[in-house]
C-alpha cells in the first residue's frame, strides 16, 4: 500500500551521490540503502522477486491518464525537451502519477525494449510495495529527489538500471507525480539528476502559472541575476494580499513549508502591500524591489501580472474598479537580465518579459516609434497580418513579441523562425515538420514543424525576404488554407496562427526581380511598419540607459558627457544591437566604477567614433565636413569583413586608366549630404595614395575596415 501523503518539508532533502561512481562506498549512503531495503522486506518483498508483467487494463490506464491529464499536458513537452538532452544514451524518461503508476514514457527504442523485460512501461505500478527500492517508488515515499543505481535496487532483476527521479508538487505543496530518467547503469552520469530536478521544476512553474494566471506573482531571489531562472522563487498573492501558493524554490529560500507560507499575507511576509507593488512597477524604468523578511534576509523582487490591474488594486481597497487596465505578461519563466535588455535589443533568444512588456513600453519618446506603436495598436486582434521593415538590429523581433504579448494570443506560443539562418535544405522541414523516414538523417518518430508549434499563437517569420522561392508557394498555401502537411505525410494538420513577417530587404524590388512572390507579399502586408534606424531616433540616451539598467540593475553606471557625444555623432550601422554590445563591453571594463568613460570603450569603436566626431568638427573651408550618417533606408548589407574586402571599389578613372580625385569645385557646387562628403574625402585620399588602402588609412587616421565600410555605404546608397 502506498504511504499516505505527507506535507512538503521545510527544505527538500537530496541524496548526494559520489561524482565518480554512484555506488561507491559511503557510510551514509550505505546506511540509507539498508533502511530502504529493510522497508521493502517489511512489505513482504524478496530480492529474487519475479517480475510482474500484469499492467493495468487498457481501460484502467485510460482512466488513470484522464485523471492525470493536466499533469501529462504540462509534463509531455518538458519530457520531449529533456529527451533531446539525453538522446542516444540508452535511456528513457518516465512520468508516474502519485500512486506510482507509469502514465507515459519516451526514450531510445533499444532501451525501451530492454525496459519492457522488467515491466518498466505505461500501465505498470512502480511504487515501493510493488517494485521495491527504485527511484520512482522511493521518491514517492521520501517526497525528495532520489537516485537508485545498479544493485541498490531491491529486486535483483532491476540491477541493470540506474534511475534518477524527482517529485512534482503543486503550488499548495501536494504531490502530483514523479519525473524519472532511467538508463543502463553503465550510462550513469552525475548531471542526470540535475536535469531531472530542473525539468520537474519547469513542470511545477507551468502548473503554478496555469493555476494563478490572473493573480499577482512575485518572482524573487537573493541575487537579482537569478530572477527569471529556475532558481527563482515565485509567490502568488491575492487581491487582499494573502499568499495563495508558491513554488518549491520559494519555500526553500523562505525556509517555510507550503502550509506555513499560506498563513502569511504580503504585509506579514515582506512588509509591503499590493498597491505598493503596483505603484513601484508603474514607473517607466522599474528596478527590482528590495524586500526583506522579518529576520532581515533581503530579496530582489519582480512583479508579474496579466489580469486587470486596476480591478485588483481596487479590490485590495474594498472598492469597485472604474476601469480595467490590462497589463499582460509573456508566458513562462523569464531571465531578468535578458528581459530588460529586450526592451531595447532585438535578439533571437529574447526571454519572456516582466510586468511592462507590451507595445506601450516600447514608446521611449521618439516620435517615429510613438507613431508606429499607435498604428500597430489599431490593428491588434483584427486578424490583419503585420510586416515589419527595418535594418538589422533595429528590434523587429522585439516589436513582434510586444504585438503578441498585447494580443488575445498572449498565453499561447510565440514561435520565431529566422529564414536567413536556417540552411535552405532544412528550412522546409523546420517549418512544416516531417514524418519518420521522410529524408536521410531524419529523426526517429519525425518532428513537429514550427508552424504547428505556433498553433493558437503567433508565428514570427524573420528575414522573410531570404526564404527560398519554392518554399514561398508552400507557405502561401498554408496561410490561405490554414492547414499544414508535414514532409512525407498525406495528412493535413489544421492550424490557427497569427503571422508577423519581418525583413531588411526591399520586397517590391525583389518582386520585380522575380525573387519574391507577389501574392505572398500581399498576403503578408496587411499593415506595413518600418522601424527607424538608431541614428534616426531621438531617444538614444534613453535606450542606452535601459541597456545599462539591464546589465547592472543595482549599481548602474552613468555615461560620461564625452562618451554620449561620441555616441550621438556615430552612425550605428548595427543599430540597437551594436549599441548593446558596445555598452556590455564597457560595463565589464568599468566594473566597480560609477561612470563609463572613453577608455572603457573598445579600440575599434573608439577609432570609428572619433573619426566621425573629428570629421564633423573640421571647418567647411578646410574640407567637406562629414558626420558619418548613413542615408536612411530599409536595408543594411551586414557583410562580413571577408565579403567586404572582395567588393569592387569604384573610382573615377581617366582615359589612361589612372584614378583621379574629383575636383574640389565640383564637390562644392552640388548640394550633398554629410555622408557623401565624407565618402568623397576617402575616395580622394585613396586616389592620392594610388589606391593603397593602408596608406590612405594612415593619412585619414581611420582603420582599413572603416574605409571598406564607408565605401560600401557610398556604393549602395
Amino acid at each position: 500500500m502506498v504511504a499516505p501523503h505527507r506535507p512538503l518539508a521545510t527544505t527538500a532533502r537530496t541524496w548526494t551521490i559520489p561524482a565518480a561512481l554512484p555506488c561507491a562506498a559511503q557510510p551514509e549512503r550505505t546506511e540509507l540503502i539498508e533502511q530502504w531495503h529493510q522497508r521493502c522486506s517489511a512489505l513482504g518483498l524478496t530480492r529474487a522477486e519475479r517480475v510482474d508483467f500484469d499492467p493495468l487494463m487498457r481501460s484502467d490506464l485510460t482512466v488513470a491518464r484522464e485523471r492525470n491529464q493536466r499533469l501529462f499536458t504540462h509534463a509531455a513537452p518538458v519530457m520531449e525537451m529533456l529527451f533531446e538532452q539525453i538522446v542516444d544514451t540508452e535511456s528513457m524518461i518516465v512520468l508516474a502519477d502519485v500512486a506510482g503508476t507509469i502514465l507515459h514514457s519516451v526514450g531510445d527504442d533499444r532501451f525501451l525494449q530492454r525496459a519492457d523485460k522488467v515491466a518498466l512501461a505505461p500501465g505498470v505500478n512502480w511504487a515501493e510495495h510493488s517494485r521495491g527500492t527504485n527511484a520512482i517508488g522511493t521518491t514517492l515515499f521520501e517526497e525528495a529527489p532520489t537516485v537508485v543505481h545498479g544493485d541498490e535496487h531491491f529486486i535483483h532483476a532491476n540491477s541493470f538500471l540506474t534511475c534518477s527521479a524527482a517529485p512534482i508538487f503543486d503550488p499548495r505543496g501536494n504531490m502530483l507525480g514523479v519525473l524519472d530518467v532511467t538508463g543502463d547503469q553503465r550510462s550513469y552520469h552525475q548531471h542526470t539528476m540535475g536535469l531531472v530536478r530542473m525539468s520537474a521544476r519547469m513542470i511545477e512553474n507551468q502548473w503554478l502559472s496555469d493555476d494563478y494566471g490572473n493573480r499577482l506573482r512575485l518572482h524573487f531571489h537573493t541575487r537579482a541575476e537569478f530572477i527569471g531562472t529556475l532558481l527563482e522563487g515565485i509567490v502568488v498573492v491575492g487581491a487582499d494580499g494573502k499568499v495563495l501558493g508558491a513554488n518549491r524554490s520559494a519555500l526553500d529560500q523562505l525556509g517555510m513549508s507550503s502550509a506555513a507560507l499560506r498563513m502569511h499575507s504580503l504585509t506579514s511576509l515582506f512588509g509591503t502591500s499590493v498597491p505598493a507593488v503596483f505603484d513601484h512597477f508603474r514607473s517607466p524604468l522599474p528596478l527590482p524591489m528590495t524586500l526583506s523578511l522579518s529576520n532581515g534576509r533581503q530579496f530582489y523582487v519582480h512583479a508579474r501580472f496579466n489580469g486587470p490591474q486596476r480591478a485588483m488594486m481596487m479590490a485590495a481597497h474594498g472598492t469597485e474598479p472604474a476601469t480595467d487596465v490590462i497589463v499582460n505578461e509573456r508566458p513562462g519563466p523569464a531571465d531578468t537580465r535578458k528581459a530588460s535588455e529586450a526592451l531595447a535589443v532585438d535578439t533571437a533568444h529574447s526571454a519572456q518579459g516582466t510586468l511592462f512588456s507590451g507595445l506601450h513600453y516600447l514608446n521611449t519618446g521618439d516620435p517615429q516609434i510613438g507613431a508606429l506603436v499607435q498604428k500597430v495598436q489599431r490593428v491588434l486582434n483584427r486578424d490583419i497580418p503585420l510586416l515589419i521593415l527595418g535594418e538589422t538590429g533595429t528590434g523587429k523581433e522585439l516589436l513582434a513579441r510586444a504585438v503578441h504579448q498585447d494580443s488575445n494570443r498572449a498565453k499561447q506560443p510565440f514561435v520565431a523562425v529566422n529564414c536567413a539562418s536556417i540552411p535552405e535544405s532544412l528550412i522546409e522541414a523546420e517549418l512544416f515538420g516531417y514524418e519518420d523516414g521522410a529524408f536521410t538523417g531524419a529523426r526517429r518518430k519525425g518532428a513537429v514543424g514550427r508552424i504547428v508549434q505556433a498553433n493558437g499563437g503567433t508565428l514570427f517569420l524573420d528575414e522573410i525576404g531570404d526564404m527560398p522561392l519554392p518554399l514561398q508557394a508552400r507557405l502561401l498555401r498554408v496561410l490561405q488554407e490554414r492547414n499544414v502537411t508535414p514532409l512525407g505525410s498525406l495528412k493535413s494538420i489544421p492550424v490557427d496562427i497569427a503571422v508577423i513577417g519581418a525583413t531588411h530587404r526591399k520586397l517590391r524590388d525583389m518582386i520585380e526581380a522575380g525573387t519574391f512572390r507577389e501574392d505572398l507579399y500581399y498576403r503578408l502586408n496587411g499593415l506595413v511598419v518600418k522601424l527607424p534606424a538608431l541614428r534616426d531616433r531621438r531617444d538614444l540616451d534613453i535606450v542606452a540607459r535601459r541597456i545599462l539598467l539591464s546589465e547592472c540593475p543595482h549599481a548602474t553606471p552613468e555615461i560620461s558627457p564625452s562618451v554620449m557625444a561620441l555616441f550621438k555623432a556615430y552612425a550605428w550601422p548595427g543599430n540597437v544591437r551594436q549599441l548593446a554590445n558596445v555598452l556590455r563591453t564597457a560595463v565589464v571594463m568599468a566594473s566597480g566604477e560609477g561612470q563609463i568613460d572613453e577608455h572603457h570603450l573598445s579600440d575599434d569603436f573608439l577609432e570609428d567614433a572619433r573619426c566621425a566626431r573629428g570629421a564633423r568638427q573640421v571647418p567647411v573651408a578646410a574640407m567637406p565636413a562629414a558626420e558619418p550618417l548613413q542615408p536612411a533606408r530599409a536595408e543594411w548589407p551586414g557583410e562580413d569583413p571577408a565579403a567586404v574586402r572582395s567588393m569592387p571599389i569604384d573610382f573615377p578613372v581617366d582615359r589612361a586608366g589612372a584614378t583621379t580625385p574629383q575636383p574640389a569645385a565640383e564637390c562644392a557646387a552640388a548640394p550633398r549630404t554629410l555622408g557623401e562628403a565624407e565618402i568623397d574625402l576617402i575616395k580622394n585620399t585613396l586616389s592620392a595614395a594610388n589606391g593603397n588602402i593602408s596608406e590612405a588609412s594612415k593619412r585619414l587616421g581611420i582603420s582599413r575596415n572603416t574605409i571598406y565600410r564607408k565605401l560600401k555605404w557610398g556604393k549602395d546608397s
